[in-house]
């Protein structure tokens, strides 16, 4: 996205922050400027079009595989015979080679074997002598070798270490049952489709516990659909009314990520840990920034808006601890009232598009949220995509994108 600093502050276009391709609905650099909806339908294109090519290629390389083997195997035809007779031959000279060393030997081979035997067999006084020095030697050891080498840890303990506390596994778990009796509860009310929904929930969960191996664009992709087929199938068969369809998919998306989380948020095949890191980094090395660089029209000194600013931090920080994406989003959407209040405040009028921005590069800049790209691409690859196309926390997420994408090119000359 074109965004610039001026005189007058930091400025984007509000057109800027819908889709590329047209369609109205809010777009994402994550999406590379497409809504959700018209990014799959770009993606799915793009992946067709592999599919296709990888095929050709497959059937090419098949069909030259299958031509140099004709043309060898009539090759090995005319040579089968002689190489035969020479194979024989070889066999025999090694049989015969092998015989006459035996002979030579075998009966040298025992002797020294006993002889062997006898000398590795220590005597009672220097077996005595030998367990002394390795005594010795282990005292030696003791003394002068560091306490913190002999303690080292043995590897169960390093394992042990590395594995989260088991009151974070406890928390985890009280959460996720927590979470599937408010679901149950929930779909009591809904009747037949509700315990339509239940079977898809289950099914999707057992599904996707077999597919780990996928990356977690496929596993995106696998809930997109998800989410797209349990709304399509509560409006088309069980005529369930929008808003209602609506408030089943929240509870859907939160029952579901609830318990894919720990497997999604941040993997290990991905560089979302990398990317957390160098922002972060990023943010520390302009701890010189200051609210009058960016045109911030926000006075802390006054207490009610440095309240908001606080209010402000708090929920951009939160949003690492909350596990479902429309969570996240909520947090998200909660700092930007807030920041939208302090601007109010301080101006004593209602707050434009222009003002906002700046000011919530500034809160991003001042809170240096954890694991901010991870957030910002967990609730991108799992949030219910409806949410992200259109109102208020499709616009609070696309502006925190932009201002992200900002901070990462910011210097003293922007």
């Amino acid at each position: 996205m074109n965004l610039k600093s001026e005189r007058r502050g930091i400025h984007v276009d509000q057109s800027e922050l819908l889709c590329k391709k047209g369609c109205g609905y809010y777009g994402n650099p994550a999406w590379q400027g497409f809504c959700s909806k018209c990014w799959r339908e770009e993606y799915h294109k793009a992946r067709q079009k592999q599919i296709q090519e990888d095929w050709e290629l497959a059937e090419r390389l098949q069909r030259e595989e299958e031509e140099a083997y004709a043309s060898s195997q009539s090759s090995q035809g005319a040579q089968s015979l002689t190489f035969s007779k020479f194979e024989e031959k070889k066999t025999n000279e090694k049989t015969r080679k092998v015989t006459t060393v035996k002979k030579f030997f075998t009966a040298s081979s025992r002797a020294g074997a006993k002889k062997a035997a006898e000398e590795k067999t220590p005597k009672q006084g220097q077996l005595g002598r030998e367990r002394n020095a390795d005594n010795i030697l282990r005292d030696l050891k003791e003394i002068f070798t560091p306490s913190w080498e002999l303690a080292s840890p043995s590897e169960a303990e390093i394992q042990e270490a590395k594995a989260p506390s088991p009151s974070i596994h406890r928390q985890a778990s009280i959460e996720t049952d927590r979470v599937s009796k408010e679901f149950i509860e929930f779909i009591r009310t809904y009747q037949k489709p509700g315990q339509d929904i239940y079977k898809q929930c289950k099914l999707f969960l057992d599904t996707m516990s077999h597919k780990r191996d996928l990356s977690i664009e496929e596993q995106s992709e696998c809930a997109q659909d998800f989410y797209q087929n349990v709304a399509d199938r509560l409006q088309t068969r069980w005529k369930v009314p929008p808003e209602k369809v609506e408030k089943a998919m929240d509870e859907v998306e939160k029952y579901i990520m609830t318990r894919q989380y720990k497997y999604v948020f941040c993997p290990e095949t991905t560089d979302d840990e990398k990317k957390d890191l160098a922002v972060q980094k990023r943010i520390r090395a302009l701890h010189w920034v200051t609210p009058q660089m960016l045109c911030v029209p926000v006075s802390e000194e006054i207490p009610e808006v440095s309240d908001m600013v606080v209010k402000a931090i708090t929920d951009i920080i939160e949003m690492d601890s909350k596990r479902v994406p429309r969570d996240k989003l909520a947090c998200i959407t909660k700092c930007s009232k807030h920041i939208f209040n302090a601007i109010k405040i301080t101006k004593n009028e209602p707050a434009s598009a222009d003002d906002f921005l700046p000011t919530l590069i500034y809160i991003v800049l001042k809170g240096n949220p954890p694991r901010l790209q991870s957030n910002i691409q967990y609730i991108t690859r799992f949030c219910n995509p409806s949410r992200l196309m259109t109102g208020e926390d499709g616009y609070y997420f696309t502006n925190l994108c932009c201002a992200v994408a900002f901070i990462e090119k910011l210097d003293a000359q922007s």
